[in-house]
């Protein structure tokens, strides 16, 4: 369920990209949402985002795609979001959406060791633990895992250090998705895929880091962000 203000913000968003084509500034929403400051539209953002009602274009000032709309703003919920798990507890349910997940169990996956979100690290192949993973927050095909991430480099996306992210195995990764890249053939890390000509972008959610390029042939993929669980 969104709360008031990412309501709010939603639906500014989804009314100015109606009207003039283009999504309003960061000003313009603090304005309109009556906020102190630029960071709490950048946390109702990010919020909006992980929940799959918005997507952020990479390489575009101001670029901001509405993905689908709650029913409240005649939407429905046909596009699939990552959801966030709060207290990392095994029996845990998703965070509640606008309707129940279907599928209430939960599957355990194994943990794969730790995924750096900063500077890649070695790559990890072995399990070190397992967490129990609600059904609703996995794809209907493939195989899962969960890896630990560290550092900071996706904070931005909301991704934090200590948390479980859980990935979505598949070699194959559209614009924007958040993956586990494989880095020639040695090194790991989390970080947002942009595909350019013959070249691949790794590019962090801090700016803080700097996007990293790499010849297509050096940079495997090995699974799709599609879930994190958070330990507070």
């Amino acid at each position: 369920m969104l709360t008031k203000k990412q309501l709010q913000l939603l639906e500014f968003i989804h009314k100015r990209l109606q009207k003039d084509g283009v999504p309003p500034s960061f000003d313009e929403m603090k304005v309109a949402l009556d906020l102190r400051s630029k960071s709490g539209i950048h946390r109702l953002i990010t919020a909006l985002e992980e929940r799959g009602f918005i997507r952020r274009l990479a390489h575009r000032a101001r670029a901001i795609e509405v993905i689908r709309l709650p029913d409240s703003l005649g939407g429905g919920q046909d596009s699939f979001a990552p959801q966030v798990i709060s207290g990392g507890k095994p029996d845990s349910a998703p965070e509640p959406e606008l309707k129940p997940a279907p599928n209430t169990g939960a599957t355990e996956l194994a943990v794969m060791g730790r995924i750096a979100a900063g500077v890649p690290i070695e790559a990890i192949s072995q399990a070190s633990a397992h967490v129990a993973v609600p059904n609703g927050m996995l794809s209907s095909s493939g195989e899962h895992f969960a890896l630990e991430v560290r550092g900071d480099s996706m904070i931005d996306a909301g991704i934090n250090d200590g948390d479980v992210v859980v990935i979505h195995e598949t070699a194959a990764a559209d614009n924007g998705d958040i993956v586990v890249a494989l880095v020639e053939g040695h090194e790991a890390t989390l970080k947002r895929y942009v595909r350019s000509g013959r070249m691949i972008e790794l590019q962090a959610a801090n700016p803080a880091y700097p996007t990293q390029t790499y010849a297509e042939d050096q940079v495997k993929v090995q699974g799709r962000l599609v879930g994190l669980i958070r330990t507070y």
